[in-house]
């Protein structure tokens, strides 16, 4: 899942990063690198906590929306690729039953698009944003 940061920087200081999909998220660092490292590390944290205590894992904002948000501005954003299939437990092996079409049309997203390492993958990502719309 692509979660949208905002790095801000003020003059004379260390680089501050937050990540708004993920309450209380936050991390710095000194140089852009290491604030970038250091979100992606946060993340993990809270992601892993969040699991542990029970909570769902917080679903993408679209980066559109971020941006309008003046509570945001003045800041860098980045998209972070963060795999949430660790947080999700152990895999369990099933047998689907999916028509021909769909399943080319699967196979031909996970291959255009490097986000997706496999069918399992896209198939997962696909059920959790539908499972959080609703």
């Amino acid at each position: 899942m692509l979660y949208p940061v905002a790095i801000h920087h003020e003059k004379d200081s260390a680089y501050g990063v937050i990540v708004p999909d993920i309450p209380s998220c936050y991390s710095a660092g000194d140089t852009m690198e290491d604030a970038i490292s250091n979100v992606v590390e946060a993340i993990d944290l809270h992601l892993e906590s969040l699991v542990e205590e029970g909570g769902d894992i917080p679903q993408a904002s679209s980066l559109e929306a971020l941006i309008a948000n003046e509570e945001f501005s003045g800041g860098v954003w980045l998209l972070v690729d963060v795999d949430i299939t660790k947080y999700l437990g152990n895999a369990d092996r099933l047998n689907i039953t999916l028509p021909h079409l769909l399943i080319t049309k699967i196979d031909r997203a996970v291959n255009e698009n490097k986000l997706f390492k496999s069918r399992s993958q896209f198939l997962a990502e696909a059920s959790l944003r539908l499972l959080a719309s609703s």
